[in-house]
């Protein structure tokens, strides 16, 4: 892993840091030496990851537990987290892509999805932007996914979500970059965390078939995605903003 000095004693914000993508950024920017501290609702995941970080020699990361669905809830936690600290960088992570056949989605569901996986990008980057642009800087990278971009069936409402990452993005761009913020997005593709190993476990065809559609014949990992967001994150990528960074293997 690159080392970015600019990162080091820099205060970054993780959403969803407790499993998955999440703690892999977490560990990474941990081992950059970075002020870590990350928002998650499974409190053991987080202290399973919390130790796992400190198990590498590394400064443990603060966490508070919080869910994201309730906006007031996640301001409160993050306001405790800070400190009074300015983030230099908030790692819009969080998400969950459950899948549900259109006709089953009820208006319920529907709401339910976009908390998960939209609304707290937004009010997170609001809740951080004053402070930053007190500070003149900032870096806000919010993870998206090439779901939107593949046609593929069952996943409308996440896809739309994640549609909308990209739109979200390119505002928030517009909107603080006179302050000196930077604002991109990741969209990866099939990242293998555990709870996609589970999957690939139910259905060991899965594996094969995605492969195929991959011009390079191996699955992304967690560590794959938080390498990309150290670097949107370091001064290397100063002139970088507005953008959605496709990390995907090649799927065509």
């Amino acid at each position: 892993m690159a080392l970015y000095p600019s990162l080091q004693g820099r205060c970054v914000v993780v959403s969803g840091g407790a499993s998955g993508i999440g703690a892999a950024m977490v560990q990474a920017f941990a081992a950059q030496g970075s002020a870590v501290c990350f928002l998650d609702v499974d409190a053991q995941a987080a202290a399973a990851t919390i130790a796992h970080v400190q198990s590498s020699g590394l400064a443990a990361p603060q966490f508070a537990a919080c869910d994201l669905r309730d906006i007031e809830a996640t301001r409160a936690a993050l306001a405790t987290l800070l400190g009074g600290r300015t983030p230099y960088a908030l790692i819009n992570n969080a998400g969950n892509d459950q899948a549900q056949p259109l006709d089953a989605v009820s208006v319920a569901d529907w709401d339910d999805r976009v908390a998960v996986n939209l609304r707290h990008q937004f009010f997170l980057a609001q809740a951080v932007a004053p402070a930053m642009r007190a500070a003149g800087q900032g870096v806000i990278v919010n993870l998206g996914s090439i779901s939107w971009m593949m046609a593929l069936p069952g996943i409308a409402v996440y896809s739309t979500m994640k549609a909308a990452v990209a739109g979200l993005t390119k505002s928030l761009a517009r909107e603080l970059g006179a302050d000196g913020i930077r604002v991109n997005a990741i969209a990866p593709g099939w990242v293998i965390t555990d709870r996609q190993r589970a999957k690939l476990d139910a259905d060991p065809g899965k594996s094969a078939r995605y492969l195929e559609r991959q011009c390079l014949k191996r699955h992304l990992q967690p560590g794959d995605i938080a390498e990309l967001a150290l670097w949107l994150c370091a001064d290397e990528s100063r002139l970088c903003t507005g953008q959605t960074f496709v990390l995907d293997g090649g799927v065509i």
